[in-house]
């Protein structure tokens, strides 16, 4: 078994030829024969009124005027619509949901708080949690016991007088796990019972099954982090929105840097996003789901590995590889000279990144059909070392 340690340290590498990570993403991005599995991003939008939306606010030169510091109107009631939430709340449009997270920290905690995640988790948050609280708990959650997410159990277990925030990230990157609405009402009457929030990050949420809001159950309570990069397919765009009860969203606002609004030509694509979003969300859900089975075969070829959760509630799943004595970091590396950009473990968790390869799959189905093949042969050649 390959220990967290050592495999902190190869995680650390990068692969050869690379003396930073920046110089790395920028090979990997410019790279147009590379197929994106390393970031949840969404490579399934063709030509719609996303794209022409976005081209006709380059031609108009609308990036010539700063647009409203808050967000277009238009687009702050599109997004509350989208979730359902017309009324008693107020919503910031942000460069990012990266960005939410950074400024819901930043306002809510103090240094006398800590604030409760889970490992495997999306780690910046709790690098952003750890500059303002004193602590934060990270749960482990890698396990059967517990469905692979932050239980109420969990969370009960973990916190005391001074727990300030909760972040469920629903469904969690990088797992795919989701919550039920009954585990949802828990979280909501658990945060009203010790005047504590919820910090819910929906940023897959189109792409589960089943998904439900804390926010429609502690709407005081609650603050919810929206994004178009995953869904909407604008990632690099870097346009997000968070929602909350009007009196936190004023709050919030007190902090905000950035006070002459999110990119403009963003915002179009958004707006064309939202409007269209029934012409194309169902092809997007029936192509990565199945991508999922396509992945799901190769994995079950290669004796010793599995997906601890299948099917996943969002565009992401991990590969667990512990039993098969091939590091990640090594398939991830074989896979890069394949064209192949997929993610090791360390990347999402400090405890269990050694046992785990994160794959994204909102790509075009022969992309799959090509990884699902150099995965396998991949596994072999190492194996065989």
């Amino acid at each position: 078994m390959i220990s967290p340690k050592k495999y902190a340290r190869a995680a650390k590498r990068l692969p050869e030829g690379f003396k930073t990570i920046n110089e790395f993403f920028n090979y990997v991005y410019n790279d147009d024969e590379m197929i994106w599995m390393g970031q949840n991003t969404n490579h399934l939008h063709e030509e719609n009124d996303i794209m022409y939306s976005m081209l006709e606010s380059v031609k108009n030169k609308d990036y010539c005027k700063y647009p409203p510091p808050e967000g277009f109107p238009e687009l702050k009631d599109l997004i509350l619509q989208d979730l359902g939430l017309t009324e008693g709340y107020d919503i910031l449009v942000t460069a990012g949901g990266t960005e939410s997270l950074y400024l819901c920290m930043n306002d809510i905690l103090d240094p006398t708080n800590n604030v409760i995640t889970c490992d495997p988790g999306y780690l910046i948050i709790d690098n952003f949690a750890s500059r303002f609280a004193d602590h934060v708990k990270s749960i482990p959650i890698y396990n059967k016991e517990c469905g692979y997410k932050l239980t109420p159990e969990l969370v009960r277990e973990n916190m005391d007088e001074n727990t300030k925030l909760i972040s469920l990230v629903d469904p969690l990157n990088p797992l795919g796990s989701c919550y039920t609405k009954g585990e949802i009402k828990e979280f909501a009457d658990m945060a009203i019972d010790n005047d504590l929030y919820l910090l819910h990050d929906i940023t897959y949420r189109d792409f589960a099954r089943d998904h439900h809001l804390v926010a429609k159950y502690a709407p005081e309570n609650t603050v919810t982090v929206y994004s178009f990069s995953k869904i909407y397919g604008m990632a690099g765009l870097r346009i997000g929105a968070l929602i909350s009860a009007p009196d936190v969203v004023d709050s919030i606002k007190t902090i905000v840097i950035n006070d002459l609004g999110t990119n403009v030509v963003a915002q179009k694509g958004a707006l064309a996003a939202l409007k269209s979003k029934p012409e194309w969300l169902g092809r997007i859900r029936d192509t990565t789901r199945g991508n999922q089975k396509i992945i799901k075969e190769a994995v079950d070829n290669v004796e010793g590995a599995y997906l601890p959760v299948y099917p996943s509630d969002g565009n992401m799943f991990v590969i667990d590889l512990v039993e098969t004595g091939v590091e990640p970091v090594n398939i991830a590396e074989y896979l890069l000279k394949k064209k192949i950009f997929a993610r090791e473990g360390a990347y999402t968790s400090k405890l269990f990144g050694h046992r785990y390869l994160r794959v994204s799959f909102s790509i075009p189905q022969e992309q799959v059909e090509k990884f699902a093949f150099h995965f396998e042969e991949g596994m072999k050649a190492l194996r065989s070392k």
